[in-house]
């Protein structure tokens, strides 16, 4: 084949460049606005804002704990995920809704079913000696609630990617299953694992709704930094919004940097 033709089927059509220019006019321009729009000069008063600084300390220490608790609870999850092959197709079928509808359902839907289940007349709540919602700990479930799936996920994708095969030598040397999860699996699906929670800290730090229907917003309790977004938007002072989302949008990008190719399988940096 020529080589004109070659270069004619590897190129693009003139027609998809409109398109492609209007949907990357749509993903960033509304982030350059923010950019252009902070107020640079104030940033570092607006941040120190009493209000500001506890939403922003509750914000960080909330989503690293329900990074801990979803490392804890999703690294056994995606491995029964990973290795359920022979499980009948119905169950397999239920276990992955199970853990993507999360992905899907609107955030104040979640808070909606938490009340549900842990509210005082809830479910499961009924029966505890202490209330949960409205307080840290509902901030912390709420999180932990619709940023799981992200590490599982991609913990998941990380363990079908790794070499079986050094983990049946182990056992065929005399490890125990839980000496080969520790010594084998876990350094094999390390850099999965560190993407997957850097996600779910990033998508615990952004939540709103399911924060916002099931601890509410008191300062300094529930009141994390999105909430503080919205609220200072809401206010006479907006430029204490555009602070708090240029702190949110640049967390964002420096996790997709560290990220890099691990986001997106077969892309290099």
């Amino acid at each position: 084949m020529p080589a004109s033709g070659r270069r004619r089927r590897g190129s693009l059509t003139p027609v998809l460049w409109v398109p492609a220019g209007l949907a990357l006019a749509l993903l960033g321009l509304p982030l350059l606005a923010v950019v252009m729009r902070a107020p640079w000069g104030q940033l570092p008063e607006l941040l120190a804002q009493p209000s500001v600084s506890a939403a922003l300390r509750l914000s960080l220490i909330t989503a690293v704990e329900s990074t801990i608790i979803s490392m804890v609870l999703g690294i056994p999850l995606a491995l029964v995920l990973a290795r359920s092959e022979r499980w009948p197709a119905l169950a397999r079928r239920l276990l992955r809704a199970l853990v993507t509808v999360p992905l899907v359902l609107p955030p104040v839907v979640g808070g909606v079913a938490l009340l549900l289940l842990l509210g005082r007349h809830g479910l499961l709540g009924q029966f505890l000696p202490f209330q949960i919602p409205f307080s840290t700990a509902a901030v912390v479930i709420a999180q932990t609630f619709v940023a799981m799936p992200f590490l599982v996920l991609a913990v998941e994708g990380a363990i079908r990617a790794s070499d079986r095969r050094f983990e049946v030598a182990a056992a065929t040397l005399g490890a125990s299953r839980l000496t080969i999860f520790y010594r084998i699996t876990l350094p094999l699906i390390a850099p999965g694992v560190s993407a997957g929670a850097l996600l779910c800290f990033c998508r615990a730090l952004g939540e709103f709704g399911a924060t916002i229907t099931f601890a509410g917003s008191f300062p300094g309790v529930t009141q994390t930094l999105p909430i503080a977004t919205y609220l200072q938007l809401q206010s006479t002072n907006p430029e204490s919004a555009y602070a708090l989302s240029l702190v949110l949008m640049a967390v964002s990008v420096i996790v997709l940097a560290s990220l890099r190719d691990r986001w997106v399988p077969g892309v290099t940096a």
